[in-house]
Formats: C-alpha cells, structure tokens, sequence
C-alpha cells in the first residue's frame, strides 16, 4: 500500500512530532511511505513558548522528510498537492491538531479531491481546540469536508465529529503508547538523585495552559501534606500567567513543597522526571487526547486523572490509577492519600499497567489505517 502523511517531525518538537513520527516509523515497516512536513508551522505571535524547535540532543528524526509546507506561502500548499498527486498514493493522511491548519488543509484536501482518485484520512487528535472561538465549527467543517475517513482517539472526540458531520465515516482508536524516552533505564532512587529531591513525589508534566487546571492540584498540596510530606514537581513551559501560580504556591506557603521546571523538556530528559515520581497528575478541565497519559503508561506510573473526555477510557479507577472530580482539589487530596496509605498499592498498579497499556500498540493504529481501504 502507497501512503503519504503531511503533519509535523523533527526539527519541530513536542507530542505533534512525536506522533507523526512514530505514525511513520510503524506504517512503514509494511508500506510505502512518504511524509511531507514543515518549513515553517507557526507564526511567532501564535506561539507562546520560546521556539517551536526541538532542543534535544537525542532526536527523533525522520531523514526521508520533505519538509515542503510554509504556513505563509500557498505556493508551498500547491507543490505539496503536486507531489501527492505525483506519488498517487492509495491513502493521505492529514494529522488534524489545530485550527490553524485549516487554511494549508482545505487547499490540499480540496485539489486532491478535485483532481484525483486519492482517498484522504484526517487523524483528528482535537475536533476542536481547548480554548475555542465562535468561528471554529465552520472553519473545521470546511476544512474536513473533503475527507473520505477519520480517525478519533477517544469516544467523546467520536461524539463531537458525529454531531459536526453526521455522515462521516469515523473509526476509533486509543492514542498510542509514547515508548521511546526510557534511553538511560534509571532506578528511582537515580532519578530523584538527579533532581536532588527526596520522599513521595507528584508529577505534572506538560505545557501549562488554563485547560489543565494546575490551580486545582497545587490547592490540594495542604490537604495531602496534613497526612503525608510530599513534593509536587510542575515540570513543562508556562503558556499563561505564571504569577498566578507563583502567587497561589506562596498563599498557600507551599514554596519548599513545590519545585518547578518552567521549560520544555528534552526528550532525554523526559525519563528522569517520570522515574523519580509516584503518582503522575493531570488535573484537565477540558481534555480530547493526551500524551502525557501514554508517557505515563510507557514509565508504568498510575495517575490521577479528572473523569472528563478520553481519560476514562484510558484510567481504570483504582487500578491503573485515580479518576476524580474536575475543579475539585480534595478529590485529588483523597486520591493521593488512598495511594500512599496501602504500601501494596505501587506494585498492584504496576502490575495493571503492564497488561492495560499492551491495549495501545502503534501496530493497532496501523491496523485501523489499514482496513479503512482493505
């Protein structure tokens, strides 16, 4: 089977990357693949953190990429469709993460519609963005209209696309795993080393926007630390007002309980911060996939996820971690306290992790892909 992917790979960072790699890496071992990706994704003011290029030293890369797309030269959307059109693959696969390629999506979809035979898939990884605005439905209607399939994560993302587009071919497939960043294989005992942190540790990992209710873990510390000492690592690039934050940590007088790491992690970093924590934290609001879930997975680390979106799917409660209450810091308090208080527990969650995760293979991906032209 011929295919072509557009999405981004390295030198771009973050799950986006990730994900498009490994989606390449797994079909290719059965295919013909090409991937187009990126000159330029973003432009600047659209991106908060500092770059949008990957700082690691130990990369995944992909060295048969074109990176053909500019978000700003259309020109660059036509040589794009001139290429698919060329190769005449069986299957385009377009990786759907933001609004913001709508404007390079729809011109692709549409000239591959018009003028060949070519069956288009879009993996919607979110149908609508975290921080929606009034115009979003249409412009992602418009822009996924010409696909033939699609491809969701998670039920409520299933939901969300049946009700845009009633009559749309949609198949479901958990996230893959994220197993690529245990490169060093570190004890626990050599990741908190390294930290130079000590005793039960919670981890949140990952951007910091207003969608992953921080506020709500950091309001649970004082509850958890009436009963256990604990230390909470806040570990990823602030996207948002940091202060509010930093001002709630001192209000609360949780400055020495709390140490954060405001930057984008490396990928060889990414093992360290895993292995010295207990419990993994991602108290969302709102959520349709997650990575930080199925790097979790990859680490056998339970977490305490809210019972929103895709996380109940995912979270087997008290088995393979917590589900709790959105907005709700003493759900998280409970959760935490019901973990630490039964030494067993660290080895029983494990034990269901390691049977749990083999459910999210990249070779189930595959084979979902697979069968939308079989």
């Amino acid at each position: 089977m011929k295919l072509v992917i557009i999405g981004a790979t390295y030198p771009f960072r973050g799950g986006n990357a990730h994900y498009t790699s490994l989606l390449y890496l797994t079909l290719k071992k059965k295919h013909q693949v090409k991937l187009y990706s990126y000159k330029r994704q973003y432009p600047q003011f659209l991106y908060p953190g500092k770059t949008d290029k990957d700082p690691s030293k130990k990369i995944l890369a992909i060295e048969e990429a074109e990176p053909i797309l500019d978000y700003a030269n259309p020109l660059t959307w036509y040589s794009t469709y001139k290429k698919i059109k060329k190769t005449n693959p069986d299957l385009l696969i377009f990786n759907w993460f933001t609004i913001f390629s709508f404007f390079q999506f729809f011109t692709i979809s549409t000239l591959v519609k018009k003028n060949t035979k070519i069956k288009i898939v879009f993996i919607c990884h979110n149908v609508f963005p975290h921080e929606p605005s009034f115009s979003d439905k249409f412009l992602i209607k418009l822009s996924l209209r010409n696909g033939d399939f699609f491809i969701v994560h998670s039920k409520n993302e299933l939901e969300n696309l049946s009700n845009l587009m009633p009559n749309a071919n949609i198949q479901h497939c958990h996230h893959p795993i994220y197993d690529i960043f245990n490169f060093n294989n570190l004890t626990k005992k050599e990741a908190k080393i390294k930290l130079n942190i000590k005793g039960k540790t919670l981890l949140f990992f990952g951007l910091i926007r207003k969608y992953k209710g921080l506020e709500y873990l950091i309001q649970s510390l004082p509850l958890i630390l009436k009963h256990f000492d604990i230390k909470l690592l806040i570990v990823g690039e602030f996207w948002e007002n940091k202060k509010r934050y930093l001002d709630l940590i001192c209000d609360l007088n949780l400055r020495e309980k709390v140490k954060i790491i405001d930057q984008y992690i490396p990928n060889e970093d990414i093992e360290m911060y895993f292995r010295a924590s207990d419990l993994i934290i991602t108290p969302y609001v709102s959520v349709t996939g997650s990575g930080i879930i199925q790097i979790a997975n990859s680490f056998n680390k339970p977490i305490i996820a809210t019972k929103i979106g895709c996380f109940p799917e995912i979270i087997e409660d008290k088995k393979t971690g917590y589900l709790v209450k959105p907005k709700d810091p003493s759900s998280i308090a409970k959760a935490v306290l019901d973990y630490f208080d039964n030494p067993e527990n660290a080895a029983m969650f494990k034990g269901n992790i390691i049977e749990k995760k083999k459910e999210f293979s990249w070779d189930k991906m595959a084979q979902t892909i697979e069968r939308l032209i079989s």
